[in-house]
């Protein structure tokens, strides 16, 4: 079977089940979007043990930046107001999620950047600002638990593959 094929197969089938899992048994503990894009940072990232890694970290950082930002915008300590206080803290953590790059884990700027969208497009569409809950009515949380998730889906997809492959 074709490295393609094999991959095909892989992700079909995986996604089948990681898409029945996030909206069935796991609905409201993970997100199946964002379990996509992860398994998606995976690959972009090369596809390796190594990939795992920065996805899983990447989007997680990015996570807790995003909740940051969502957190001083709430709160706005400079007093800066509306507008102008989202895009002064938006613009502050945004630095800080690209600063990083030269750390190995937090090498993969793609995946820091998935990680904050995701955390801040799911806070802002849901209205959910919930950034200090210790549950998974946290989007940092949700958005955490669903990266992780995706890219091991991603990193079995890519063992079936090889194994299928051979």
């Amino acid at each position: 079977m074709s490295k393609v094929t094999a991959l095909s197969l892989s992700i079909a089938v995986l996604g089948g089940i990681w898409a029945f899992l996030a909206l069935g048994p796991l609905s409201g503990s993970v997100l199946v979007w964002v379990g996509f894009i992860a398994w998606g940072s995976f690959f972009n990232n090369g596809g390796d043990n190594a990939s795992l890694q920065k996805t899983v970290v990447g989007m997680i950082y990015g996570a807790i930046l995003a909740g940051i930002a969502l957190n001083l915008v709430g709160a706005d300590p400079l007093g800066l107001g509306g507008t102008l206080a989202a895009a002064v803290y938006i613009a502050i953590t945004v630095f800080f999620l690209v600063i990083v790059a030269g750390v190995n884990l937090l090498s993969s700027v793609p995946a820091n950047v998935y990680g904050y969208a995701a955390t801040a497009g799911f806070a802002l569409s849901t209205n959910n600002m919930a950034v200090t809950a210790t549950d998974l009515s946290n989007p940092v949380i949700l958005i955490a638990v669903s990266s992780i998730l995706g890219a091991v889906f991603g990193s079995i997809s890519g063992k079936v593959a090889d194994a299928l492959a051979k």
